[in-house]
């Protein structure tokens, strides 16, 4: 997850905090009706105007990616009408998924959670809906709506015959699309990580469920108030969204239903995930245990006899002569060194005859 930016206690409210290695900004449009489509990217705030004004009857589509440009967003704010604390969450990209309502506009903000190669990446769509545009703004350059933009170039379904706030909800329904894939690649994992942790639990495995284990946080987090953001859609009666675009936020809503039903499923297999992995290391340094502990069995009589013999105590006084034959005779029996390791063979051998009785060398694992 990315670090959160430092942001200065007392600052007066709607304070642009743009950080010093923001990219610059890029601005993409997209201007389209039923019948015509244009697309474009744009250098500066006044190409943005001079397209509104060159397409008046159109749906306008402004996708600025980057915060490095403080001038630009002024003018935005000033032209469109937003309030500079809107402006002031744009920036605070720590956003919960919000809407709020304002005179002639809607401000939106929405979670992108995406995977890079490494970890787990949530990024923050801020977007506002006005009658007929709709202006989406993003701190990096990563494209998550070329699936949208596509429909509109091809037009492709009814995203060309409906308006700005239709556009708003096919983007918004694309970020919660963006959960399913994400939450499928997660439950392969799961299920490859379950046979790890049944075959050969590691460290390494108890670090992947902890990081599962707050992804999933995450996750469940950022679904639950995305329904609650839809649900407030669907429950006010916002003047720029239409009763026919309230029907498709509805199929969002049960999209956000559908996300949180499979991350509530997650959590709890990440849960048993645990407690399969403390039983199976529990099992793993038992069987341990026990090979020890057979091994220590079968040294126990060894060690009693090589120590008794290690005493060398004499058969003979050696400054009188005086036999002693209760003094360890067998020290000089022909043949004893081979007749003593024979026994203890023997007595090792009868060991691990009781030892397979018992089932105790070999595991049955059918």
């Amino acid at each position: 997850m990315k670090k959160r930016k430092k942001i200065i206690p007392g600052q007066s409210p709607g304070t642009f905090n743009i950080p010093t290695d923001a990219l610059k900004p890029k601005v993409y449009s997209l201007h389209y009706n039923a019948d015509d489509f244009s697309e474009a990217e744009l250098p500066g705030f006044a190409e943005i105007e001079k397209k509104i004004l060159q397409f008046p009857s159109h749906v306008h589509w402004f996708d600025i990616r980057g915060f490095g440009d403080k001038a630009l967003f002024e003018q935005m704010a000033t032209y469109f009408r937003l309030h500079r604390l809107e402006m002031e969450d744009v920036f605070n990209i720590y956003q919960r998924p919000k809407v709020e309502d304002y005179a002639d506009h809607l401000f939106f903000v929405s979670r992108i959670i995406s995977e890079s190669e490494t970890d787990m990446v949530n990024d923050q769509l801020s977007l506002f809906l006005t009658k007929n545009t709709v202006i989406t703004i993003r701190e990096n350059y990563t494209e998550h709506f070329e699936t949208v933009k596509e429909r509109i170039r091809k037009s492709k379904g009814y995203i060309r015959q409906q308006g700005a706030d239709y556009l708003s909800y096919a983007i918004m329904d694309s970020a919660i699309d963006m959960f399913f894939p994400l939450l499928e690649k997660m439950g392969d994992k799961m299920d490859d990580l379950e046979d790890e942790l049944i075959t050969n639990p590691e460290r390494s495995s108890l670090n992947k469920i902890l990081r599962n284990k707050r992804e999933l946080i995450v996750l469940r987090r950022t679904i639950f108030q995305e329904r609650d953001k839809i649900n407030d859609v669907l429950r006010s009666n916002y003047a720029l969204i239409s009763e026919g675009t309230r029907v498709y936020f509805r199929d969002a809503y049960d999209h956000c239903i559908q996300v949180n039903d499979m991350v509530d499923s997650y959590r709890e297999v990440t849960s048993s995930m645990m407690d399969v992995y403390l039983s199976s290391v529990s099992n793993k340094l038992n069987q341990v245990m026990k090979v020890l502990t057979i091994i220590s069995t079968i040294f126990i009589p060894l060690s009693f006899i090589v120590g008794v013999y290690g005493m060398n105590f004499s058969r003979e006084n050696p400054d009188t002569g005086e036999k002693m034959p209760l003094n360890m005779p067998e020290l000089f029996l022909p043949y004893g060194y081979p007749g003593v390791m024979l026994f203890m063979a023997l007595i090792v051998g009868l060991q691990l005859y009781l030892f397979y009785r018992k089932g105790w060398l070999f595991r049955n694992d059918n």
